[in-house]
């Protein structure tokens, strides 16, 4: 069987019948069998393959560390397990860039050309009014990132919050063509029952055949209220998953005639995140709810 030797960098799985996939190939594998709701199979002999059908092959993942691979700058060649200090510590075509990027250098280059563009570089030269107005548009995009966390901090001296691991369960639509949907069961924060659901690509007809792929979700209250409920949440990883997701705090008036919110972006990273969310037998996150008491 072929291995993906351009993208093994770590780890490598082979079937019951020893056939190998890189981890990029194996969760690609997993993630589109879900989406055409079939049995993940083997791409050489067509055997079942799960995570707990498949094993790590430590042998090849060694033997491959060892293999010669070319280095993205210089196109030299070196051992796959030294090719990453290499590009990162010492080639010198390795892309860098200037020291004065804090006070609004854009240049990018090569290592080796790096010197003699610092000992021309206008922007140390610059006046204090030019250097006031690059520092503040850098301020201004430090704020933006610092506001998401210190409105996090404002949410969490709030009297009434609630948060719970929630499991997302992969279902099928009743449609023709059934779609792949996620809902997590019943549970119960501030005293009000939820339910969390989840959907690919916006409820895209086929999603298997798109490279992009994306997450999105809704919070639905369950409970029949008196009043309305204003509330922000969020939802992070779970204590047990390692999915890369970017805290969004979400906002909605709750009540008996709207009691579900609009679907939002689930905040991972990339594609690469959403297969392996894919992938997996169900999706694990941890939720936040803060009740906005007027």
């Amino acid at each position: 069987s072929k291995l993906s030797l351009h993208y093994l960098r770590s780890e490598s799985f082979f079937c019951t019948n020893g056939h190998l996939m890189c981890a990029g190939c194996f969760i690609h594998l997993l993630a589109d069998a879900r989406l055409k709701e079939e049995q993940a199979t083997c791409p050489n002999c067509r055997c079942e393959i799960s995570k707990s059908l498949c094993c790590r092959n430590l042998a090849v993942e060694k033997a491959v560390s060892e293999l010669p691979s070319d280095c993205s700058y210089c196109l030299k060649q070196f051992p796959r397990s030294s090719l990453d200090h290499h590009q990162t510590e010492e080639c010198q075509d390795r892309l860098t860039q200037c020291k004065y990027k804090r006070i609004g250098c854009p240049w990018q280059g090569p290592f080796h050309e790096l010197c003699a563009h610092e000992v021309d570089c206008c922007h140390p030269s610059k006046t204090g009014i030019e250097l006031m107005g690059i520092l503040d548009e850098m301020d201004q995009s430090h704020r933006r990132e610092l506001q998401l966390y210190n409105s996090i901090f404002s949410l969490l001296s709030f009297e009434k919050i609630g948060f719970t691991e929630v499991q997302f369960r992969p279902y099928r639509t009743d449609d023709f063509i059934t779609r792949l949907y996620y809902e997590t069961p019943r549970f119960t924060v501030l005293n009000q029952t939820w339910v969390l659901k989840a959907r690919v690509n916006d409820s895209e007809r086929n999603p298997n055949l798109s490279c992009k792929r994306t997450l999105s979700f809704q919070l639905i209250l369950k409970s029949k209220v008196n009043s309305a409920l204003e509330c922000s949440f969020l939802l992070l990883k779970g204590p047990y998953d390692d999915v890369k997701i970017k805290p969004v705090i979400q906002h909605h008036v709750f009540s008996n005639d709207a009691n579900e919110t609009e679907y939002a972006p689930l905040p991972i990273s990339d594609s690469v995140e959403c297969n392996k969310l894919l992938a997996a037998k169900n999706i694990n996150l941890r939720l936040f709810i803060f009740q906005i008491q007027k």
